[in-house]
């Protein structure tokens, strides 16, 4: 009878951990939280958190066995990609159902040809290579919220010959898939639009000293100088070019930026400094062309601004919106299968709304938007009203024309 009664007890103990296994899912959110990009990867992972936080307070996951909570396990790559590898790794030791996150573009790269054998759901929240969206290349359960470089590298070129009016263009690129993309994107919109690259550098990733560049820059009086560099690169870049003088000659174009990164620059440099940002958290200006952009913007800033401190820039926004995705897929798909998530995600011509308003998921898994990204431009410091009252937006581009052909990545 003492035995039937530690069998029983053993059984009730293994149906009761089932059950709590059962009403729990982790989902891996993998990031840079070390090195060159601590202070973008920090903003991803609050806006990855926030997006898991919301589906837990609305009960959690609505799956076949009823709600299931979400657990986000978070780990650091330090930007490197064999580290990342192990993390991810470790990441699928831990049982994650799917992963969010990413800050490098090479370590996304890698996971996703990782996955392309063993596919789970993917939703990383960086500027992925163009490479990623190839047929063949891509894994069926990689989703990326954002575009990749050739497509910024579009719109840099749109926004600065049709909005700006500046056609003769000097581009300083990075040498890497990064400033390869958006040199090659920059140059098709140029000749689309009637815009002339006049100049061309490249330097690589963690360049310091960029003065023979600038006096480069200077002799050939372009009508806009654009810049691929991003995070401490570009704020090294733009204090050489305020030092110079460089800004009182011709316009300066950032190609991508995001609040952090903004605030590490003084603002008599970042002053009418041009840049494009995924995402901008005052859309005011806005509110009589797209009142329900606005509203929505408002709410998740101010749900953002409650929970972190600050307000939500381009990569939180890149990840938060991952994240929803990701999860409202496994909601779908009523599954964390790979293929199953994939076919729910891309149902219904793959629309969906984000708080940056109308996207769609493209066959080759990248995000189209209305509002692709904000044109900003930098605040002189005595119009600020605060700490991250950076820019003013002045204008805005659509992912319509922006994005590869799909013929272009074997579709």
């Amino acid at each position: 009878m003492g035995k039937r009664v530690v069998l029983a007890a053993l059984a009730a103990m293994f149906c009761v951990c089932s059950a709590q296994a059962a009403d729990t899912v982790k989902v891996g959110v993998l990031l840079s939280l070390t090195g060159t990009y601590a202070a973008v990867a920090q903003t991803q992972k609050e806006g990855a958190l926030l997006a898991i936080e919301n589906i837990n307070k609305a009960g959690g996951l609505d799956m076949p066995g009823g709600k299931v909570k979400v657990e986000g396990v978070v780990a650091d790559d330090q930007a490197e990609v064999d580290v990342g590898v192990r993390r991810y790794r470790y990441l699928l030791d831990q049982g994650i159902k799917g992963l969010a996150g990413q800050t490098y573009a090479p370590v996304a790269y890698a996971i996703n040809a990782m996955m392309v054998k063993n596919p789970w759901a993917h939703f990383p929240a960086n500027v992925n290579a163009k490479a990623t969206f190839e047929k063949g290349k891509l894994a069926a359960g990689t989703f990326a919220a954002a575009y990749s470089p050739w497509t910024v590298g579009w719109m840099v070129g749109e926004a600065a010959i049709k909005t700006l009016g500046k056609k003769r263009i000097y581009l300083l690129g990075r040498s890497d898939v990064w400033g390869w993309d958006i040199r090659d994107g920059l140059e098709a919109a140029a000749k689309k639009f009637g815009g002339e690259i006049v100049g061309y550098d490249e330097v690589p990733l963690g360049t310091t000293d960029f003065t023979s560049v600038l006096e480069k820059v200077r002799a050939a009086k372009p009508d806009v100088f654009v810049s691929a560099q991003f995070a401490a690169d570009a704020v090294a870049l733009l204090k050489q070019v305020h030092q110079m003088g460089l800004n009182k000659e011709t316009t300066i174009f950032n190609a991508f930026i995001t609040n952090v990164v903004a605030k590490g620059i003084p603002a008599d440099a970042l002053e009418n400094v041009y840049a494009l940002d995924y995402y901008y958290y005052d859309l005011s200006g806005l509110a009589k062309s797209d009142p329900e952009l606005v509203k929505s913007s408002d709410a998740f800033n101010k749900q953002y601004t409650e929970r972190w401190g600050h307000p939500p820039d381009s990569y939180a926004t890149i990840a938060y919106i991952g994240t929803t995705q990701m999860l409202h897929g496994f909601e779908k798909a009523r599954s964390y299968d790979a293929a199953k998530v994939a076919a729910a995600v891309l149902a219904n011509d793959g629309s969906f709304m984000s708080v940056k308003g109308p996207g769609r998921w493209r066959i080759d898994h990248a995000a189209e938007y209305k509002y692709a990204a904000f044109l900003v431009r930098g605040k002189p410091a005595n119009a600020r009203k605060g700490e991250w009252d950076l820019f003013n937006v002045v204008g805005t581009l659509s992912s319509a024309d922006a994005m590869p052909s799909l013929k272009s990545l074997g579709y």
